[in-house]
């Protein structure tokens, strides 16, 4: 730890120690407030504040009754924001404000105790809204902090240094881990290791419907949205389709889910017929808002291909996309088998296929001019589905579309203005123009949501999808082959598909400049970061039953159950405690060798016939050698006179000179028992 300036340096130590105090409560308050009303946070700064200038003016505290109407203050404001003064909101805002107004009471040791445990409580309470490895790592810091200062607050008068009360909290701390290990492996899981089911909730991702734009706000942000790992050969990018929701109903603005209106429907099955050799894989998702599992196309759900995880059920849709029983709310590790070529759905025409023609009645008016005018074309007249859809993709290479990240809002008829106005969009633009052309052509379409590609580089052997991957691409149908896939994104952009290279938000400022730097620096930043941050997410976030009882196993416990498991954390739990008892035993008998000196002296003493008692020190023994032996105990008195010279010297070199004054002691007494029998003789 760094010292002090030189104005705190001659700050009395009680003054001293409150601006510490102080400042460990502002670190520690310092990650809620993102997440605090506006109010809360104002008030603990101008608490902090004013407690300081108390300090340093040496004036009195407030009053009981100025306490009383801050308190008052506190919980009339807090049920104003949160409605209530229960529950984790409210909770949290007093804990914090109530930690500030304490420190206004920081008068006696007492006090200064209630305001660390206090701040002990508020470490953990930081876990039930974020449990990502800086936070983990800041609340590692705020420990120490006030570990520090509790130790400090225990040293005696005088004026102890920050530095030895950190470092004996370091140790402390440090002492303390293999118990914290221990029972983060062998204590019982029920859930989640931090917070509350719903935490992930609201986290960015697919969603279950489209606007012209949606798919643009999830690919502005950079977030992991899973990471997917290979047995054997990456396949090429532009076959990592990871199929999300199909939306196939449209009321000219929203795409949704298919609302049939035809029976017989759709078929229960997704008719799912693969080729070519299977694509082993394993994929850990990341929390979202959805029940929808983007594995990759096609994962088919024959025992041995499909997903596969421990306490999670998954169903596969007629529309080919996977959906698990209940809300990703909670990391999720699964594998599962794909095949890359494929095809599905029926090949002849039955009724639920018009489902996938209908278009609103009064929408997209010029586009389906324009797809009647591409009908009478003499070539397409006859055409198939793929015949139509080439001229689609070669009216957007030719008719000067850009993609792009940023295309602004569309007002009015978007269809018809991407088609004939503005010309530009992100991915979702170019798929629902598509299918909407292709229905008012008379061809069975949809939009297909997921995400496509990885990044260019694998991170610990796992390549990486990111929210920015999100990509919106479309199916037609085709007499005798089902559901083709077509991507209109690469007829104007082909390197988004061919090269999985998706359109990346604008950097911050820091990473900005990075960037201009050195990029590939930042990058090779930002992948180790990464790679870190996703060992903590599995090794320690995921640590669930199944790997306690896979930890057992590995210990030799052929079927492990909870009592094994409470059998075995109670028995090291013994071990480590008689394993302390015994190094505090020793460490009582090591801390002061001059305890131990002292009492091998009284012993060569009382040999001699000279009667000590324990709490004399040297200069007494000295004396009482002098009166007891006389002239022959003389060399043996002055060493005893050297050793308490010795024991108020400096404390390092007192201890090294100990070591040869205690020779010199017994060749003294030797020579004193010596001259002692020779006078008496």
């Amino acid at each position: 730890m760094r010292p002090l300036p030189a104005g705190l340096r001659n700050l009395p130590r009680e003054t001293r120690d409150t601006l510490v105090v102080l400042a460990i409560i502002a670190f520690t308050v310092a990650p809620h407030v993102d997440h605090l009303p506006p109010w809360c946070s104002a008030l603990v700064a101008g608490v902090l504040v004013w407690r300081a200038r108390l300090a340093l003016s040496g004036a009195a505290m407030p009053g009981r009754w100025v306490m009383w109407g801050l308190l008052l203050l506190t919980a009339g404001l807090t049920f104003w924001s949160e409605r209530t003064l229960l529950g984790r909101e409210a909770g949290v805002t007093l804990l914090v404000a109530l930690l500030a107004l304490k420190t206004l009471e920081l008068r006696a040791r007492r006090d200064a105790l209630v305001v660390f445990f206090l701040g002990f409580f508020l470490v953990l309470t930081q876990f039930l809204y974020s449990q990502s490895l800086f936070t983990g790592l800041w609340m590692l810091m705020a420990l120490w902090a006030l570990l520090a200062a509790l130790v400090l607050a225990h040293m005696p008068v005088g004026r102890p240094s920050l530095a030895r009360a950190a470092a004996v909290a370091a140790r402390a701390t440090v002492l303390g881990l293999p118990l914290m290990a221990l029972l983060f492996v062998l204590f019982p899981r029920i859930g989640p290791l931090w917070g509350l089911p719903q935490d992930a909730a609201g986290k960015t991702g697919l969603s279950g419907t489209m606007r012209l734009g949606g798919v643009a706000e999830v690919a502005n942000d950079d977030a992991v949205a899973f990471r997917i790992r290979f047995e054997g050969d990456q396949p090429p990018a532009r076959q990592l389709y990871f199929r999300g929701p199909v939306l196939a109903t449209t009321d000219g603005r929203e795409w949704t889910r298919l609302v049939p209106t035809v029976a017989p429907l759709q078929r229960t099955r997704a008719e799912l017929v693969t080729r070519g050799e299977p694509l082993r894989y394993e994929m850990t998702l990341e929390p979202g808002r959805l029940p929808v599992v983007p594995l990759l196309e096609a994962t088919p759900e024959r025992p041995g291909n499909a997903p596969r995880a421990d306490g999670w059920l998954f169903g596969l849709r007629p529309d080919l996309q996977w959906q698990a029983d209940r809300p990703i709310t909670e990391r999720l590790r699964l594998q599962a088998t794909a095949y890359l070529d494929f095809g599905h759905g029926p090949l002849e025409p039955i009724n639920g296929l018009r489902d996938f023609m209908h278009l609103p009645a009064p929408a997209h008016p010029r586009t389906r001019r324009w797809a009647a005018e591409l009908r009478e074309r003499p070539e397409l007249q006859r055409a198939d589905a793929t015949a139509l859809t080439q001229a689609v993709l070669q009216h957007i290479r030719t008719a000067g579309f850009t993609y792009t990240l940023e295309p602004g809002s569309y007002d009015g008829d978007a269809i018809d203005q991407f088609w004939f106005d503005r010309r530009l969009g992100f991915c979702e633009h170019f798929a629902a123009a598509y299918v909407v052309v292709m229905r008012a052509l008379d061809v069975p379409a949809r939009i297909v949501t997921g995400y496509q590609g990885v990044d260019p580089e694998a991170q610990d052997g796992w390549w990486v999808v990111r929210q920015r991957n999100a990509h919106a691409w479309a199916e037609y149908w085709q007499a005798g082959r089902g559901w083709v896939r077509v991507d209109p994104t690469a007829a104007v952009s082909p390197e988004r598909v061919q090269a999985g290279r998706s359109l990346a938000p604008a950097p911050g400022l820091m990473a900005g400049a990075l960037r201009t730097l050195d990029p590939a620096l930042a990058q090779r930043l930002r992948n180790a970061w990464e790679v870190v941050n996703y060992r903590w997410n599995l090794w320690v976030l995921s640590y669930s039953r199944a790997q306690q009882f896979d930890f057992m196993r590995a210990l030799g416990f052929t079927a492990p159950s909870w009592q094994d498991m409470a059998t075995l954390l109670v028995g090291t739990l013994c071990l480590l405690a008689l394993a302390g008892a015994a190094w505090a035993w020793w460490d009582r008998h090591r801390q002061d060798p001059w305890v131990r000196l002292t009492r091998q002296v009284q012993q060569r003493l009382a040999a001699l016939g000279v009667a000590v008692q324990p709490h004399e020190p040297p200069r007494t023994r000295a004396q009482r050698v002098r009166e007891r032996l006389g002239a022959a105990g003389e060399a043996l008195a002055a060493q005893l006179e050297a050793l308490d010279r010795l024991r108020y010297a400096e404390q390092t070199a007192s201890r090294e000179l100990a070591r040869r004054w205690w020779p010199q002691f017994r060749a003294a007494a030797r020579r004193a028992a010596a001259g002692a029998l020779t006078t008496s003789t």
